[in-house]
């Protein structure tokens, strides 16, 4: 675990303004995640991972954020957020430091971690490293695995300027006609199902993909001379809006995803120093790009593709799998049994996903006494095992089952999909939550019936019902019994899948309507000399809360705030924000769990758990 002070270091804020902006919050927050790829102490290959992880949270950073404020600027809307900014000077800042973490990260790999994987006998193999063995090793992989999927795709009067899909690798090719001097440019796409990189002789010499390709251009474009060819990426906006009032939610988010891979408007273009200006130039046209939204990479695109590394069979180069912990109460045969004797709070991953989340909804699905399940869903992960494999055996073995998926979990909407899909088939049933907002909670209710009548059983989360995230990110669980808990729950349910208007909740607070008030109220509880509050949450941005926490500490509370990614209060201003602290846990695992502790450590505390952060996003 590296623990990292003060977000907002090296943040612009201009005098007088009273928030960092969050975009650069957020790649100052990626400047972290990247300190740990050049931290020696850390196995080489976790390294690696940290350094492919910066590289794919910039292509959704793009895809959404940057693509946003350019709609904003082709809008001709001028608005200044709480940072003082217009779209137009973020999407400067933006350039600027996304620039220097790219180079920064470049040189990272280039320098640091292709030298040290070399030592260990993981080699990046360049056209210059090749044997003979090597190029006729390649040329077998290239004619038999990478020919038969390659289009490479002419631009002149009868072949138009290619659509270039997001985030896809290409290759810009110029080839010359022998006979006629005539020149054409040509753009051939690395195919996205094949491997990132190639493996030469054993299983730990590598090659890009995109390498091999290029060195094998004679065959694509026969009998024609190869001039140029360098490798260029594209990304658009991937975000989706999607109209809640269609009569057919499903198909119209189907459309939509459709959409945002056919017609997203350009954001990026990636290119490598040597590209030729002419070609740029045609890019740049052709995609309508300005130079500001060009990024030179002195290094290979698309280092995300470096994750594939990771996968490699050197367990001493990772770190030691983590032998997880299964609670007392769920090591039993009689998971409700030990629920009815008190309340289980787990802690993820060092308590086992699989033997309590997983276990207590399989447990239920197959107890005969069971009756009814009901259960969120935002991203529950590509394997149809585990809890949607669970719910659908529950709805054919004839229990009530009912699903809320949420179709508008960004990048997973095509695996919820599917999940609606196959739950649907079961018999479960399966609705899409409210008009107009998104179903964030993570809450499961099991309705049982026992001797003495009908029982309740609860689980409320801050993570996401996915084996795979649960391996990986850090989250709380609480499991319940309790009447009134579990009461609210379920009318909690009722509200999401019916026409209800909840009566008011004690345990739960719930937003859009209850969430901000609540946390503003328990800060203005607080706000006095000798009140304390203590936070953890991934990222802090709305206004409301950053005033109320700014008004607690003028008037002496003591608040200290573990913020892993945006922030967007400034902390340690004088008359502001004195009493302040902020810090930024970034390490193994994601640290994603929201805990809001209010009072002293001597006195009455509050404790709220869940899955918002403290953004106008999940607070509205």
């Amino acid at each position: 675990m590296t623990m990292l002070p003060e977000p907002e270091v090296g943040v612009p804020v201009e005098p007088g303004t009273r928030s960092i902006n969050r975009e650069i919050a957020w790649i100052d927050f990626n400047a972290r995640v990247l300190q740990l790829a050049e931290d020696p102490t850390l196995p080489l290959l976790e390294r690696v991972r940290f350094l492919a992880i910066v590289s794919s949270n910039l292509d959704e950073f793009f895809q959404v954020r940057v693509a946003a404020l350019k709609e904003r600027v082709l809008a001709g809307i001028r608005t200044r957020g709480p940072d003082g900014l217009d779209a137009a000077a973020q999407l400067r800042l933006i350039g600027i430091r996304t620039r220097e973490l790219v180079a920064h990260q470049t040189e990272i790999f280039t320098r640091r971690l292709v030298p040290a994987l070399h030592d260990e006998g993981i080699e990046f193999v360049t056209d210059a490293d090749l044997t003979e063995a090597d190029h006729k090793q390649l040329d077998v992989i290239f004619d038999e695995q990478i020919f038969p999927v390659l289009t490479p795709l002419a631009v002149d009067p009868a072949h138009p300027f290619p659509y270039i899909s997001t985030l896809s690798l290409n290759l810009a090719v110029t080839v010359r006609d022998p006979a006629s001097s005539e020149q054409r440019f040509a753009r051939v796409k690395v195919p996205p199902s094949l491997p990132r990189f190639v493996t030469l002789g054993d299983e730990h010499r590598f090659i890009p993909l995109e390498t091999v390709i290029a060195g094998h251009l004679d065959e694509l474009f026969p009998g024609m001379e190869i001039v140029t060819c360098h490798p260029f990426r594209v990304t658009r906006n991937a975000d989706v809006s999607l109209d809640d009032e269609a009569e057919d939610l499903l198909q119209a988010m189907e459309e939509v995803l459709q959409q945002r891979t056919k017609f997203g408007t350009e954001v990026r273009l990636e290119v490598d120093p040597h590209m030729p200006a002419d070609v740029l130039d045609l890019l740049q046209t052709e995609l309508e790009l300005n130079d500001t939204e060009v990024y030179v990479i002195d290094g290979p695109l698309d280092l995300g593709g470096t994750m594939a590394l990771t996968a490699i069979d050197r367990p001493d180069l990772l770190h030691p799998r983590l032998a997880t912990h299964t609670p007392h109460a769920f090591a039993g045969d009689d998971i409700f049994a030990a629920l009815r004797l008190g309340d289980v709070l787990v802690h993820h991953p060092y308590e086992s996903f699989a033997s309590t989340v997983e276990a207590f909804i399989e447990h239920a699905a197959r107890d005969p006494h069971v009756l009814a399940i009901k259960q969120t869903l935002y991203r529950t992960g590509e394997n149809e095992a585990g809890i949607v494999a669970a719910l659908a055996a529950a709805a054919r073995a004839g229990k009530e089952v009912a699903a809320v998926v949420e179709l508008k979990a960004r990048f997973d909407e095509l695996t919820n999909i599917d999940r609606a899909r196959l739950l649907e088939q079961a018999g479960v049933h399966v609705v899409y939550g409210l008009v107009g907002l998104k179903t964030h909670a993570k809450a499961a209710l099991v309705v049982r019936q026992e001797h003495d009548g009908v029982r309740r059983y609860v689980h409320l989360g801050t993570g996401n019902y996915n084996p795979r995230t649960a391996r990986l990110y850090e989250d709380l669980g609480l499991f319940s019994a309790d009447p009134g808990l579990c009461a609210e729950v379920a009318e909690l349910f009722n509200h999401l899948t019916g026409y209800s208007r909840p009566r008011g909740f004690r345990r739960l607070v719930v937003a859009p309507t209850d969430l901000r008030p609540a946390i503003i109220d328990r800060i203005r509880t607080e706000s006095r000399p000798g009140g304390r509050i203590l936070m953890k949450m991934n990222a802090l941005v709305d206004p409301a809360i950053v005033e109320a926490l700014y008004e607690a500490s003028t008037a002496g509370c003591d608040i200290d705030l573990i913020v892993r990614g945006v922030c967007c209060l400034i902390p340690g201003v004088p008359g502001l924000s004195e009493r302040v602290r902020v810090r930024s846990l970034v390490g193994r695992y994601l640290e994603h769990s929201r805990i809001y502790r209010f009072g002293t450590d001597d006195g009455e505390r509050e404790y709220l758990i869940g899955s918002a952060d403290l953004m106008p996003r999940t607070l509205d």
